[in-house]
């Protein structure tokens, strides 16, 4: 079992930068995926970047590619999501997760089995 708790959400205006972060309660071990999702009002859940604890492959999804940026500390089990140039667009309930025993550095390919509790972000025009 894992406990995640995310900080660093807020409200900010468009063109802005915030950066999430997430720390695990325990070590992280190799073949873990961890990442970044997102639910907007009334829309469905979207992986918004992933990485991969053995090697830091990563991967974005297409409407934040260029813009963010997913990273690991693997000695404070903890990883963050840099997010620039925010549009209102980006505006939901930001969520990190993992997902251990990723045989392989797809992470797109897996559904995550530990959740933190959510942080909001908040874009402004």
């Amino acid at each position: 079992q894992v406990e995640l708790t995310e900080s660093g959400g807020g409200s900010v205006e468009t063109g802005g930068s915030l950066r999430l972060r997430c720390d695990a309660s325990r070590l992280i071990y190799t073949r873990t995926c961890v990442g970044w999702y997102r639910r907007a009002p009334g829309k469905g859940r979207e992986r918004v970047a992933t990485i991969y604890w053995t090697d830091g492959s990563t991967d974005y999804a297409d409407s934040v590619k260029g813009r963010f940026i997913i990273s690991r500390d693997s000695v404070r089990n903890t990883w963050y999501l840099q997010m620039n140039n925010l549009k209102p667009e980006d505006t939901a309930m930001y969520y990190c997760a993992a997902t251990t025993f990723a045989s392989e550095p797809r992470c797109d390919r897996y559904q995550p089995n530990f959740w933190g509790q959510g942080t909001q972000v908040t874009v402004s025009e």
